[in-house]
């Protein structure tokens, strides 16, 4: 794989902030490091990031456990405006029709990802995990599919 040139800034966006987008940016965050500036946001922030995403991400070394989730609408309340990211990143439906209304208004770039969201699939621990890695996997996949592999430092 060749390294793609990364945008400035990516946003990562899916319903809650509590999965699909956190699992992104600490994804990206952990490949290319400081490279880029790498934000998520949901399209509404009233849940906690879920314990199984956290779970799955710490056991490839991402740290999830002190996300704290955010809408895009509170964007500029956390000290980042949507007009200052290049490229979202829409990981659900609904955060594309949300981020693309953004798009009308503002010079940026907008990519939907659609990616399985793993909430509800199971009710045992060990099958939620399964469907967590595998929403982990997928997003990955996609990250390393569209910006390539990091260039060495």
């Amino acid at each position: 794989m060749v390294a793609i040139q990364l945008p400035t800034s990516i946003l990562f966006c899916c319903d809650f902030n509590a999965v699909r987008s956190p699992m992104a940016e600490g994804i990206m965050k952990k490949i290319y490091g400081n490279r880029t500036y790498i934000q998520s946001a949901g399209v509404r922030s009233d849940l906690d990031i879920n314990g199984y995403a956290v779970s799955v991400c710490h056991e490839i070394g991402i740290e999830l456990s002190r996300h704290r989730t955010r809408a895009m609408h509170e964007m500029r309340e956390f000290g980042d405006d949507l007009a200052s990211f290049e490229l979202i990143v829409a990981l659900s439906p609904a955060a594309q029709k949300v981020a693309s209304e953004h798009t009308r208004y503002f010079a940026l770039d907008l990519e939907y990802w659609p990616v399985l969201d793993p909430t509800g699939m199971a009710e045992k621990r060990d099958e939620n995990l399964l469907y967590f890695r595998k929403t982990r996997d997928q997003i990955m996949n996609k990250i390393l599919e569209r910006f390539g592999e990091p260039e060495a430092s």
